[in-house]
C-alpha cells in the first residue's frame, strides 16, 4: 500500500465585523478559502464566525494555529486551531493586548511569541504562545510616548506594524504617529523587547510609516509610508539592529494630485520585486530591487479593480498576487509575470466582505 500527499494552498481573510469610523463593517468572522494555483480561483470553504474584527491574521510556523487581532477598543488576540484537513478555524482562547485598536500582528520564527501593535493607544505587546497554541498572559507590553507634525494623525504614537527580522534577534515597529521605526532587542528566554542601540530609526516628519517588508536575503527593508504615499528602501544591519534609509520612492503618478493613503507592502518570494497599495488612487505600484545596492526603479502601476486595497499577499510560489478591497468587498487575483514583476488580472474576482488581511497556508491531506 502506497500513499501520497496533496497539498492544498488555503487563504485565510481577515475582516471587520463591527464597523468603525474607517469602514463599514459587512463581514461575519475570518473566512477560508481553497486556492486554485492554476486559475486563481477562490473557493469558499468555511467561515469562522463569532469574533470580533479579526481584521489581521498571522499564523503559526511551528503548529496548526491562527492568530486575530481584535481590533476594538478593548483589544485582544485570539488563537484559532486549523483543521489538518479542510483549515476550518476553531477558537481556542483569547488574551488582552493591553492596548486599543490593535492593527497587527505577527508571530516570532520559532513559535513562541505573539507580538501585537496597538494603534490608536500607541503600545505593543508581547503575548506566549503554549504548547498547545493558545496563547498566555502577556510577558511584557511597552507604552509608545511623543508626537510628530501631522496635527490630525500624530498627536501621539500609533504603532501600526510590528514583526521580527529574518534573524529573530529583534523586533521592529513601524509607528505612525511617531515617524520612527522602533527597534527592540527580544529577549526569547523572558519574552521581553529591549529598546536597542540604537533604539529607532527616523523617518521623514509627517511621513507616517506603516508597514515594513524584509528582503528574503535579510539585507534589505522596505518601509512603506502612509500620509505621503512613498516607499523608502533601507539597508539592514541584522549584528547590530540598524535600519539606514537609502532611497525614497513615491508610489502615485506624476502629478497626482488626489487624496491617497499606502497601506501594504510585499517583497516578492523571488526578491526581485516589492510591491505597494495605494488606498484612493487604489493601485498597486511595482519596483524592481537592485540585488546589489536594494535600490528600487519603478516598474508599473495596475488599478486593483476595486476600492481601498487594504491589503495584498504574494502566494507562496509567487505567481499569483492577490488584492483585497474593503470598500468594495472583493479579493481580486493577479497573476505575476516573473521576468518584469508585471501584474495582469487572471478575472477572478471573489465577493468577501469587508477584506483586510490575506495570508496563506497549506494543508497537507496523505491518500493511501
Amino acid at each position: 500500500m502506497t500513499s501520497e500527499t496533496n497539498t492544498s494552498t488555503f487563504v485565510f481573510v481577515g475582516t471587520y465585523t463591527q464597523s468603525m469610523g474607517h469602514v463599514q463593517a459587512k463581514a461575519r468572522g475570518i473566512p477560508v478559502y481553497r486556492l486554485d494555483p492554476s486559475s486563481g480561483a477562490l473557493a469558499h470553504s468555511s467561515t469562522a464566525s463569532g469574533v470580533v474584527n479579526p481584521s489581521y491574521v498571522a499564523l503559526d510556523p511551528r503548529r496548526p494555529v491562527l492568530y486575530a487581532v481584535n481590533e476594538a477598543e478593548q483589544g485582544a488576540v485570539s488563537a484559532f486551531s486549523i483543521d489538518p484537513d479542510t483549515a476550518a478555524l476553531t477558537y481556542l482562547n483569547q488574551q488582552s493586548s493591553h492596548g486599543a485598536a490593535p492593527a497587527h500582528l505577527s508571530v516570532d520564527q520559532k513559535g513562541r511569541y505573539v507580538f501585537v501593535a496597538n494603534y490608536d493607544s500607541g503600545s505593543i505587546a508581547v503575548l506566549p504562545i503554549q504548547e498547545d497554541g493558545r496563547l498566555g498572559s502577556a510577558t511584557d507590553s511597552v507604552q509608545h510616548t511623543g508626537h510628530s507634525v501631522n496635527p490630525e494623525r500624530q498627536r501621539g504614537p500609533h504603532a501600526h506594524y510590528i514583526t521580527p527580522d529574518p534573524t529573530n534577534r529583534f523586533v521592529l515597529v513601524a509607528d505612525l504617529g511617531l515617524d520612527k521605526i522602533m527597534i527592540y532587542r527580544l529577549d526569547e528566554a523572558g519574552g521581553k523587547l529591549v529598546p536597542n542601540d540604537p533604539p529607532w530609526t527616523a523617518m521623514e516628519p509627517g511621513s507616517g510609516p506603516r508597514h515594513i517588508a524584509f528582503h528574503p536575503s535579510g539585507r534589505y527593508a522596505y518601509v512603506i509610508h502612509e500620509l505621503e504615499s512613498s516607499l523608502v528602501a533601507c539597508t539592514w544591519d541584522a549584528t547590530r539592529g540598524a535600519l539606514q534609509p537609502i532611497q525614497r520612492v513615491s508610489t502615485l503618478p506624476d502629478g497626482y494630485t488626489g487624496t491617497s493613503w499606502t497601506a501594504a507592502v510585499r517583497v516578492a518570494p523571488s526578491g526581485r520585486f516589492v510591491y505597494g497599495s495605494n488606498r484612493r488612487h487604489d493601485s498597486i505600484a511595482v519596483f524592481s530591487i537592485d540585488p546589489e545596492t536594494g535600490k528600487l526603479t519603478f516598474v508599473d502601476r495596475t488599478s486593483t479593480q476595486g476600492q481601498t486595497p487594504r491589503d495584498f499577499n504574494i502566494d507562496p510560489s509567487g505567481a499569483l498576487l492577490l488584492a483585497a478591497n474593503q470598500d468594495s468587498d472583493t479579493i481580486v487575483t493577479f497573476r505575476i509575470d516573473q521576468a518584469t514583476g508585471k501584474l495582469t488580472p487572471t478575472g477572478q474576482v471573489t465577493e468577501v466582505m469587508t477584506p483586510v488581511c490575506v495570508e496563506f497556508g497549506s494543508v497537507a491531506a496523505s491518500q493511501a
